[in-house]
């Protein structure tokens, strides 16, 4: 039975690993375990107006969840671009409803302090204000999140109104809006003409005045998106849109290096780390010490008396040997 297993214990890592455990140990990653208050909108607001940036992530699933909350990130975002990074799909409109709730649950089991959003998938709330409410509190109710983000424009700010007038708080993504890309030409940088940055603008003070609490701004010139910034009373969060935002967010994986070599990734990304090369050379030692029968080595196994052994010996040795059939 699993509950009578022996505790792991860390000192078996190999040396190789030894820094990577005493790195975990230091007094920077305990007191990120710490328990904090929880994050929520009145605290998002402080930041806001203390000035200082506002820190969100994607999370797909419980363990990038974890790490996130683990982390201290303030805002974890459950974005439809996990259709792409997390089940393969050519692009985010393939996503269902239902599919980006699965994942939504599995993330608010480990977020307990970071303030959620879940992202409405395209399909689900373009047909009417009312479409949208019912999406918004699926995500609430079945989700786990405590509010909802929505790619919109000025004329989808009466569907804003109707879902934060139930109550149910709402970021808005304007500028670049990935499940309209087929209407505004592809993946393309919004708002780098006079009458394109009017338009951004014009976009995040209607969501604005419709209720919006917190607006990302995609792929939108850095110089404008701080003008943008700095006519709004609610924060804006960035993502390709400079540093001049009250926020940032990239995608987990993306920031991670969580990708194969030779992928794709987008201008605004910096890489953090080297998790898919890390994973990847942990496997390869892995298979090369199976085929070379090093694991599992004795220490990694559990021991059986002497005499148990040899009574259950003696028991099989008149057995057929199963191999030599």
């Amino acid at each position: 039975m699993l509950g009578s297993l022996p505790p792991y214990s860390s000192t078996r890592l190999p040396p190789t690993l030894q820094p990577i455990r005493q790195s975990c140990q230091s007094p920077i990653s305990s007191a990120s375990t710490e328990p904090r208050k929880k994050v929520t909108i009145k605290t998002l607001q402080s930041l806001h107006r203390r000035g200082e940036p506002i820190a969100v992530l994607t999370a797909t699933d419980f363990p990038s969840g974890h790490v996130a909350e683990a982390a201290g990130i303030e805002v974890v975002l459950v974005g439809d671009s996990l259709a792409m990074v997390a089940l393969g799909m050519d692009d985010t409109n393939s996503i269902t409803m239902d599919e980006i709730l699965v994942h939504c649950r599995s993330v608010s089991r480990a977020v307990k302090s970071a303030f959620t959003i879940g992202d409405l998938p395209m399909g689900s709330y373009e047909c009417s204000p009312q479409q949208a409410l019912q999406s918004a509190i699926r995500m609430v109710k079945e989700g786990g999140m405590k509010a909802i983000k929505l790619e919109c424009d000025a004329e989808m700010a009466p569907t804003v109104r109707c879902i934060t007038t139930a109550g149910i708080p709402v970021m808005a993504h304007i500028g670049l809006t990935p499940q309209r890309q087929h209407s505004i030409g592809g993946f393309r940088v919004q708002g780098k003409t006079v009458a394109g940055a009017a338009k951004v603008l014009e976009d995040a003070k209607a969501v604005q005045e419709a209720g919006a609490f917190m607006i990302l701004i995609e792929a939108v010139p850095a110089e404008v998106a701080a003008i943008v910034t700095r006519q709004l009373q609610v924060p804006t969060i960035g993502i390709g849109s400079g540093n001049g935002c009250s926020g940032q967010v990239l995608v987990q994986l993306d920031m991670l290096g969580n990708f194969p070599e030779g992928r794709h990734v987008p201008r605004f990304v910096k890489t953090f780390a080297d998790v898919w090369g890390e994973a990847k050379r942990g496997v390869e030692r892995y298979k090369k010490e199976v085929k070379g029968r090093e694991f599992p080595s004795e220490e990694y196994t559990y021991p059986v008396s002497k005499e148990d052994l040899e009574e259950f010996e003696t028991l099989v040795r008149d057995i057929p040997d199963g191999s030599r059939n």
